[in-house]
């Protein structure tokens, strides 16, 4: 059986000048944000899955956060169309990325934005985070590429997040985590757990039941592991500086190759 891919970008030298939406700005130590970013590539590799670097967009300040330029569904690649102009430029590598992977490239087009952040998949349940970032066009034109392929398609609003992802992710049973006061509507999703760290509400599944973790959520990963989980935990304090947590930072290409 062929090893899960995980496509990795390295950041830019404009980091600092990644966008910011919901928080205050915070200087960025570059130099440390290079070595996070190592070190979570290492846990990936550790726990199952082989990275692939996208070629770097230098000129992109947020292109390290690669999640958001594409959705992959089964083996159907749906190139985003950002919401923020800047970061438009992001999405060419990561078309190439994919197609060298053997995905069918589909792509959303204008008036439709959508960002890869926005989208939580669940089984054959897409979530999509209606927001700042991905508008109702780019919600459809999603619905319109996976929707044939089985997926069902349920728009979820976001309004006190950049990103769905900001707010809940899921864990290995289908369960959606999310801190409270950041989730618009917790009876969208069938099984919903609070957690008590706003940055708990990101988890990355790796091999065994794994869950890949930022080190800001100590509370979290200790409510998770008393349910059985195990935390892998990295610190990636650079990256939360700019709205980022460990989902953005790659995309984890499982149904091509399980």
């Amino acid at each position: 059986m062929p090893s899960k891919k995980a496509l990795i970008r390295r950041p830019s030298p404009r980091l600092s000048e990644g966008l910011v939406t919901h928080i205050e700005r915070e200087e960025i130590d570059a130099d440390l944000a290079g070595r996070q970013w190592e070190v979570y590539a290492e846990a990936l590799r550790t726990h199952g899955w082989e990275t692939v670097e996208v070629d770097p967009a230098d000129d992109c300040p947020d292109s390290v956060f690669v999640e958001d330029a594409v959705v992959v569904y089964r083996n159907v690649a749906l190139i985003a169309r950002p919401g923020a102009d800047s970061r438009r430029g992001e999405t060419g590598g990561v078309e190439e990325a994919v197609a060298r992977l053997g995905c069918s490239v589909n792509w959303v087009w204008e008036p439709g934005t959508l960002e890869g952040g926005d989208v939580l998949k669940v089984g054959d349940t897409i979530y999509v985070g209606r927001g700042g970032r991905t508008n109702a066009a780019g919600v459809q034109q999603l619905k319109a590429v996976f929707e044939p392929l089985g997926a069902r398609v349920v728009a979820v609003p976001v309004s006190k997040v950049l990103h769905l992802k900001s707010a809940v992710t899921a864990l290995p049973d289908g369960t959606v985590i999310g801190y409270a006061p950041l989730v618009d509507t917790p009876s969208l999703f069938p099984r919903f757990l609070p957690v008590p760290e706003e940055s708990g509400a990101h988890v990355v599944l790796l091999d065994g039941g794994k869950l890949l973790m930022a080190a800001s959520a100590p509370k979290t990963a200790e409510l998770l592991a008393d349910l059985g989980h195990e935390p892998v935990i990295v610190d990636i304090s650079e990256f939360e500086k700019l709205e980022g947590c460990v989902t953005c930072l790659s995309v984890r290409l499982r149904e091509l190759y399980i």
